[in-house]
């Protein structure tokens, strides 16, 4: 039980930056929607949809590796000072390509404005920043020095949430803004995290070392890509809408922009569980690290799986049977602001089904650790393109068809069918008992209560009181049914 809270701590400090830091990122949410139109915020959305797929290429897996070969101390300089300096190098040559390609590029991100050469520009330079930070960052996790980690992760967004009030509220700035206070805050990040972390840099760079990490992380690149298909490809999906579509489906005037845009601001309501998922990731790869060589791993991690579930079901419920409300929620001081403006609100319907796609996400994320440990990361290329052809051909039938819900069912179809398969291939290289007949009844109880609450033609159970009957039922369910066997937690 003590290596669970051990767990559960460093998750929690982990969180404690990252909620606080998503929170005040979230204040961003109706600052956008209530100066932005929809097709504005649409462009931001597809921007750094482009971010996230350039992202995996800019960083090529050195993240993981760096956590696999730095684990034993002795010789860690040496791998830091590889890794960051093969980042530079691929990172600096990735940014003259994207400058030379320009014309080809810019268009995918409806960078059709007069000042799109600026915006681009700044989307490359945030590129660079970033990917120079990440194997500082591990190096923090790996130490455990979690609270430090917590620490700049903050700083980062204040800096960026500050410059973006006082460059669109004060001085009347446009979509423009988003990316200038994002490059200031990277710059600073990066700069902070080189003073942090310049002992390591008293390594020598290894060739040999340098080729054992890319046969490591490698696999990572189409597994990140396939991530980023799933994840991202949805708003170009939604961009590329017939009129005739959206006429039919919403019955209004929206342009294509208009439904990248509430799409992208409902879709934060999902951040509650990929807040969720992403903390327990950033604690969970240095734990089960840490305990691989454990005589009783299989046990400890079947009751990782378990308590994920039970936290995962709490939020999945609590969210999707209120996001009508957490949507609504005025603002003080802002004199009736609401977190998302209510010209969005046509994207609520979603929520539901991103929460449970996010959840399956996390059965990844917990399946991950036997294929880590055992060193067969050449397994995720595969599932993840699976994953990924499933989000580009079903789309290209569920968008016209749904409109906005039809990548969100998308992404659950997807997400489950990667993590069922990583399951299968995890079982083969460390046989856990994962509870995973139990955990999918708990998702069909949660999202049965879900939708009696906020879909079901019965009218009478759309009302508050009964929802937080339902909420109060689902809880006692998910926690009595799913908490771990006795010896597992």
């Amino acid at each position: 039980m003590s290596r669970l809270k051990e767990l559960f701590s460093d998750t929690a400090i982990y969180g404690l930056s990252s909620v606080v830091a998503r929170f005040l990122g979230y204040l961003l949410v109706p600052f956008y929607t209530s100066y932005f139109l929809p097709g504005e915020y649409g462009i931001i959305g597809l921007i750094y949809s482009g971010i996230g797929f350039l992202n995996v290429l800019f960083t090529f897996g050195m993240e993981s590796s760096y956590i696999r070969y730095a684990t034993e101390r002795k010789g860690s300089e040496d791998v830091f000072r590889t890794l960051q300096s093969a980042i530079l190098l691929v990172g600096t040559l990735l940014a003259v390509l994207m400058m030379l390609g320009s014309e080809a590029l810019q268009p995918l991100m409806s960078l059709t404005r007069p000042d799109a050469d600026t915006l681009y520009l700044l989307l490359i330079g945030i590129l660079w920043f970033d990917a120079l930070s990440v194997v500082p960052f591990a190096e923090l996790r790996l130490i455990r020095k979690a609270w430090l980690y917590a620490g700049v992760r903050l700083a980062n967004v204040i800096v960026n949430l500050s410059l973006n009030f006082w460059l669109v509220a004060g001085l009347g700035w446009g979509i423009e803004a988003v990316l200038w206070s994002n490059i200031v805050a990277s710059v600073l990040t990066t700069l902070v995290l080189g003073v942090l972390t310049r002992k390591q840099l008293s390594g020598r760079f290894d060739t040999s070392l340098l080729k054992t990490a890319l046969l490591f992380g490698l696999p990572y690149v189409p597994n990140g890509l396939g991530y980023a298909v799933n994840e991202f490809l949805d708003r170009f999906y939604l961009n590329a809408m017939n009129p005739d579509d959206i006429q039919r489906i919403y019955q209004t005037d929206y342009t294509a922009e208009d439904i990248t845009g509430i799409y992208n601001a409902t879709y934060k309501l999902a951040i509650f569980m990929t807040l969720g998922v992403q903390m327990f990731r950033m604690a969970w790869q240095p734990f089960f690290m840490k305990y691989a060589a454990a005589q009783d791993n299989r046990t400890l991690f079947a009751g990782v799986f378990d308590w994920f579930n039970v936290i995962a079901g709490a939020i999945f419920l609590s969210i999707g049977l209120f996001a009508a409300e957490i949507a609504g929620f005025a603002i003080p001081f802002t004199g009736g602001a609401t977190l998302i403006d209510s010209r969005y609100w046509d994207g609520l319907p979603i929520v539901p089904f991103l929460l449970a796609a996010y959840w399956f996400q996390g059965w990844f994320v917990n399946f991950s650790a036997g294929i880590f440990i055992k060193d067969q990361t050449s397994k995720l290329p595969a599932i993840t393109l699976i994953g990924a052809s499933i989000t580009i051909l079903a789309n290209i039938w569920m968008v016209p068809a749904f409109g906005m819900t039809g990548p969100a069912m998308v992404k659950i179809l997807a997400y489950a069918t990667m993590s069922l398969l990583l399951l299968h291939y995890a079982r083969r290289a460390m046989p856990v008992d994962y509870r995973v007949g139990t955990a999918l009844v708990m998702m069909g109880v949660a999202g049965l209560l879900v939708w009696l609450g906020t879909g079901s033609p019965l009218e009478w159970m759309h009302g508050a009181g009964v929802r937080t009957l339902l909420l109060s039922c689902g809880l006692l369910f998910v926690f009595f049914f799913g908490k771990p066997r006795k010896g597992l937690g």
